[in-house]
């Protein structure tokens, strides 16, 4: 039974690349912000109420601005893409000797032969000339590709389901410490996403942990200081 190029990409992770990213950039930012905004808020009040709404606008504010701006970025990227696929179906129509010779060069750079460059070149003109330079000359293909409204759904439900784990902190635990608890908790979630997203990636598991946790962190304690440094009393 042969092989197909699904078979061999189950057997590595770059597939996987584009809606990870979005969701471990997702998922991140909805644990920091919203634990970060809770800590400030915590740190000048003494009262819940303040505190829980804070989260939640800053959990429902966030999760549609990392989606819209993640569509929106990935969107432009499409547009590049549509743009150099465009014009390099032009450049196969006005001047086929010119692009063949190109891709052919591009082979040699890769490490064939001149006579085996141009006759893949050749061949691949032959079976699919513009696909072909869109994987070969602009690196363009299925992995790769920009996924506008798959990056904007998959940032917005991680931010969202990251940003719910401080909220439920923020209503259930207990208020005089509050501050500690979101911040320790914070850390057990970045850790576990780190964790999770490394392991998804096949990378390793410590090194994701300590970069994930060391910078949440830094801007939890940057912004409690700020919250402790103003000293205004939300009651």
């Amino acid at each position: 039974m042969e092989n197909t190029t699904e078979d061999y990409l189950a057997n590595h992770y770059i597939h996987r690349s584009n809606w990870l990213r979005a969701a471990v950039l997702g998922a991140n930012d909805g644990i920091l912000s919203t634990a970060s905004l809770a800590i400030g808020v915590a740190a000048a009040s003494t009262t819940r109420e303040p505190i829980i709404l804070a989260t939640l606008a800053g959990l429902v504010a966030g999760a549609l601005s990392m989606a819209a701006g993640e569509y929106v970025s990935v969107s432009s990227q499409t547009d590049i893409e549509k743009a150099d696929i465009e014009r390099e179906r032009q450049e196969l129509e006005e001047t086929p000797a010119l692009e063949l010779q190109r891709l052919s060069e591009i082979y040699q750079e890769r490490g064939l032969k001149k006579e085996t460059a141009l006759l893949v070149a050749q061949e691949l003109t032959a079976h699919d000339a513009l696909g072909t330079h869109i994987r070969d000359e602009l690196g363009i293909n299925e992995i790769s590709k920009a996924k506008p409204l798959q990056a904007a759904l998959a940032s917005g439900a991680a931010f969202s389901a990251g940003g719910l784990l401080p909220l439920l902190v923020t209503l259930f635990l207990p208020l005089p410490y509050m501050e500690y608890l979101l911040y320790a908790f914070a850390i057990l979630f970045l850790a576990l996403l780190g964790a999770l997203a490394a392991k998804t990636g096949g990378s390793g598991i410590l090194k994701a942990v300590l970069r994930i946790t060391f910078w949440g962190t830094v801007a939890m304690g940057l912004t409690a200081l700020v919250g402790h440094l103003f000293g205004i009393s939300l009651a």
